[in-house]
């Protein structure tokens, strides 16, 4: 007898087959221009779109200015605590004079909200990083599945019922996680290297059991309650949806959010203090190899030598097995299997940094030759060899970049959130291939100041 497959299964089944074509859906960007569109909602909401038909699918992240840089220092990790709570459960959705009940008027539990998502075949979450707090929706653009995924996450933003038994459980949990990546000298090197470099700053700031015990199922709904204002979201849609869609979605998301006239401004987070001298930390520590990160703060995402860093330090220590610190580091002397170095660009100052790991009667010499290289670079400047290979490799993998929504999705949402040109992806090639040797070594060297970093080292003594 021929029956009907129940939603859960027929959302599973088309979201499959969507997604067996979502890696080549965005493939077609990579070579053609990308019309971002952009308009202001009356409720203040910044809305970014880039329609993409190729697939059924629409994936949305709406971007407020509740990261962890706006934590207190005594409760650390109250941003990312908040966020992940919210998964926790729902409350009843209140009355309103006038308007039915949506799909989802019941108070939930987290496993009624799970299945919930599992029935639609979506997903739905938040997080918070070090500026903004994201939540994150990807739902399959069919009418009948979209408005329910739309109602469920719009219930689960407005109204989280943060459960103090969830919480309790989720704080021994987080705690005990913590607490066993402290065995490890991965984790160790990375809290002393940030409280060395952003100082007092937010940016420094790691979760700890001390500071989550401090944290209470009120201070998570304070926290809510102050975060969610429509005025201050920024949302970043992709996928099948027509301009007037998706200003529909984006309005029935925050329908519930509190409005504010004026949108009221929030106080202001220092700039990272630049070092004021060189730091050098050795702990040691009972493991076979040694952790070396070196650096100091970089540069804010603003930055107008945003592309000169960037290939700079392709060149540098971000071009993996072709850089300058793999060629010294690991392939002339064998110290290291792998050598880096990164600029992590915010709202404020990131850290710029070289890491490696050695052996611990390496060390001393693996730091030295990665300072110099370091050095050298500030001083000199790329050659123009490194510079055309740097361009090339950057510019021909620019495609790898946008080749899926979801990256397409990430840029987009860079884009909205940190006021970058609607055009930038569509001039991102020229401003690579715009680059000059020149432009390199001032930025490098208005940036870097190599004689001022700090240098940690964690692992057994030699």
């Amino acid at each position: 007898m021929f029956s009907m497959p129940s939603l859960s299964t027929t959302a599973r089944a088309l979201r499959h087959s969507a997604l067996v074509l979502v890696c080549g859906g965005a493939v077609g960007w990579a070579h053609a221009s990308l019309p971002i569109q952009h308009w202001t909602q009356p409720s203040g909401a910044r809305v970014f779109l880039v329609e993409s038909h190729a697939i059924p699918m629409v994936d949305v992240q709406i971007d407020i200015d509740a990261g962890s840089r706006r934590d207190p220092a005594a409760q650390a990790g109250l941003a990312s605590v908040m966020a992940g709570q919210m998964a926790n459960g729902t409350r009843a959705e209140p009355p309103v004079q006038g308007k039915g009940q949506g799909p989802y008027p019941q108070a939930m539990d987290e496993n009624q909200i799970g299945e919930a998502w599992a029935d639609l075949g979506a997903s739905f979450g938040g997080s918070a990083g070090g500026d903004r707090m994201s939540f994150g929706l990807r739902s399959l653009s069919y009418p009948d599945l979209l408005d329910k995924a739309v109602a469920l996450a719009a219930r689960q933003m407005a109204h989280p019922a943060f459960p103090e038994a969830m919480w309790l459980r989720d704080r021994e949990r987080i705690s005990a996680s913590i607490r066993e990546s402290l065995t490890k000298p991965g984790t160790v090197v990375q809290h002393r290297f940030a409280e060395a470099v952003y100082g007092a700053h937010p940016y420094g700031f790691r979760a700890t059991p001390e500071s989550l015990s401090r944290i209470g199922v009120q201070d998570l709904q304070y926290l809510h309650a102050q975060a969610l204002r429509a005025c201050r979201a920024t949302v970043s849609v992709v996928g099948a949806l027509t301009r007037a869609q998706a200003d529909a979605m984006v309005q029935r998301l925050l329908a519930q959010w509190p409005r504010e006239s004026g949108c009221q401004s929030l106080p202001p987070v220092p700039e990272v203090a630049p070092l004021a001298a060189a730091q050098n930390l050795n702990l040691t520590f009972d493991s076979a190899q040694a952790h070396v990160l070196i650096g100091q703060p970089g540069y804010k995402r603003t930055d107008p030598d945003f592309f000169a860093l960037l290939v700079g330090n392709h060149i540098l220590g971000g071009g993996g097995f072709v850089s300058r610190l793999t060629e010294q580091v690991r392939e002339k002397r064998g110290l290291s299997y792998s050598v880096y170095s990164a600029f992590a660009p915010g709202l404020h100052a990131g850290a710029f940094t070289v890491g490696l790991q050695t052996r611990p009667d390496q060390a001393k010499q693996a730091v030295a030759v990665a300072q110099e290289v370091v050095q050298d670079f500030v001083r000199q400047g790329p050659t123009e060899a490194e510079l055309q290979a740097a361009k090339s490799n950057l510019v021909g993998g620019f495609a790898l970049r946008i080749d899926s929504n979801r990256k397409l999705l990430d840029n987009v949402a860079n884009i909205a959130w940190n006021r970058l040109p609607l055009d930038y992806l569509n001039t991102w090639t020229r401003q690579i291939e715009r680059v000059s040797a020149a432009d390199i070594q001032r930025a490098m060297a208005r940036v870097l100041q190599p004689e001022r970093m700090v240098t940690v080292v964690v692992g057994a003594a030699p």
